[in-house]
């Protein structure tokens, strides 16, 4: 049962990135988060959205998230376009990780790994892609799992291109325009409520998902 094997292994890895974060000092992760936020309120907040994107897919260790709730709760009328934005950065992003692993892995890719704590993880996670990378990288595109990670590991493991962006495009895809979907209709009311909550509510989507999987699969 691959498919029961990755839930395990998600919902292990989602643990121990909240033990990881909390190992890091708290300065630092503070210092990129208020980096992140401020921008929020710049005139220049969507390209900011952009670059963000992109970097959080390869390297950046705060998720887009963060920028891209506050960006639409200022307009939520546009908050379609502004997930469509940040999922065209993440995207690119994506290739920029896939591209990392691919070809700079010991000079970069390690590095990334090694500074964001996540190095035991991403062996973790080497160890176990080949099983069911499609699943694997939808998984990591719409949960609280360090999605660069599994970006680079796919450029190490040379996963299909073709496969690599559908399975990114429905993860990151599905995780950023049901955010905007939710602040779409309830606005500012349910701010807190999807920072607060979100990665709960999307593991228990993930495993609802894979339980729908298991049921076809039975039947």
């Amino acid at each position: 049962m691959q498919i029961f094997s990755w839930v395990c292994v998600i919902i292990g890895a989602v643990m121990k990135t909240f033990a990881e974060i909390i190992k890091k000092p708290k300065e630092w992760m503070r210092a990129a988060y208020d980096w992140t936020v401020k921008w929020a309120e710049s005139d220049k907040a969507l390209y900011a959205l952009f670059v963000v994107a992109v970097m959080e897919s390869a390297f950046f260790p705060v998720p887009v998230d963060v920028l891209m709730i506050p960006i639409c709760v200022a307009d939520n009328k546009r908050s379609f376009y502004f997930a469509g934005i940040t999922l065209v950065g993440s995207i690119l992003g994506a290739y920029l990780g896939y591209l990392i692993g691919y070809a700079f892995f010991e000079s970069a890719g390690e590095a990334i790994f090694t500074a964001l704590g996540l190095q035991e993880f991403a062996d973790t996670v080497i160890e176990n892609y080949s099983d069911n990378a499609f699943f694997a990288i939808v998984g990591a595109g719409f949960t609280p799992i360090p999605y660069k990670v599994f970006t680079i590991v796919a450029g190490i493991a040379k996963i299909n291109l073709l496969t690599f962006t559908v399975a990114s495009v429905i993860g990151r895809g599905s995780r950023f325009f049901l955010v905007a979907g939710l602040l779409r209709v309830f606005g500012d009311e349910i701010k807190d409520a999807i920072e607060k909550y979100f990665d709960i509510f999307s593991i228990i989507f993930l495993i609802l998902l894979i339980g729908g999987f298991v049921i076809i699969k039975l039947v």
